[in-house]
């Protein structure tokens, strides 16, 4: 690959056309020349060295004598790679400032209640709320068959990182599998949860409250298939949202009536 070439590649990735990348390495070349002459050294058809020119003139990296013909020459090498820097950033910022208003405006999505009608779903969202706990997790079991060995890992890996974890679990068996898992974790035994009614053919799940922002709520139904149960869920972060508002008032009363009891 020539030295023309290569300089010519070089100024394309910082942003330049190809026709104006040619055509300026022409100009370093020859220092000053015509259309004529910049279309003969930079094989760019003459009909397009014009415009290329004058879009190179525009961004301020070729000065043009308006001779007849007119003549054209390139800037120094140094203020040309200073207004390409300086080019090159803006763009940068801009994109930085787009990407903010995207996630800003994924961000207005997570707002409000949503609802997830798969049980791989679910489990999902349940590990996404753990991995982003910073906190606190509060993590009620009511039906032990909707206790993925994932979660357990999950919250093991946030009792690690220093994150505080509360469970309310069903029975004394589910107490064990977490304090196998979770050493570290604070687990209160809820019998009651196993009394819990069906309520529109569903009786709860699990529910998980992440960093006292993010909730999860899961029910649980038959399947037509013998043995085999459904999980759909509703969700929220932030409270903006009644559901998102209460819900950590009454765990956080829950919390404070089981310590209590201790």
């Amino acid at each position: 690959m020539s030295s023309e070439v290569a300089a010519a590649n070089a100024l394309e990735e910082l942003g330049l056309t190809e026709y104006e990348a040619r055509c300026f390495v022409a100009l370093t070349r020859i220092s000053q020349g015509t259309a004529k002459d910049i279309s003969q050294v930079a094989d760019v058809p003459r009909s397009r060295v014009y415009d290329t020119v004058d879009r190179l003139h525009r961004r301020g990296l070729v000065d043009i004598q308006q001779s007849e013909p007119r003549e054209f020459r390139a800037i120094a090498k140094e203020q040309a790679f200073e207004k390409l820097r300086q080019d090159y950033n803006a763009s940068i910022d801009a994109a930085d400032e787009a990407l903010d208003q995207v996630e800003s405006a994924k961000s207005q999505e997570k707002k409000g209640v949503w609802a997830i009608a798969d049980a791989g779903h679910v489990a999902d969202r349940v590990i996404d709320l753990i991995d982003n706990a910073n906190d606190h997790i509060h993590f009620i079991i009511a039906d032990e068959e909707m206790l993925e060995q994932s979660a357990l890992d999950q919250l093991a890996a946030a009792s690690e990182r220093g994150v505080t974890i509360l469970v309310e679990a069903p029975s004394d068996l589910v107490q064990d599998r977490f304090q196998q898992a979770v050493p570290d974790a604070h687990i209160v035994v809820q019998e009651s949860l196993q009394e819990s009614r069906k309520v529109v053919n569903k009786w709860p799940g699990q529910l998980v409250m992440a960093d006292h922002q993010s909730i999860l709520m899961s029910g649980v139904e038959e399947n037509r298939l013998p043995g085999v149960n459904d999980e759909t869920a509703m969700w929220s972060h932030g409270r903006d949202h009644g559901f998102a508002a209460w819900m950590p008032e009454l765990l956080e009363d829950r919390v404070d009536e089981s310590e209590s009891s201790d």
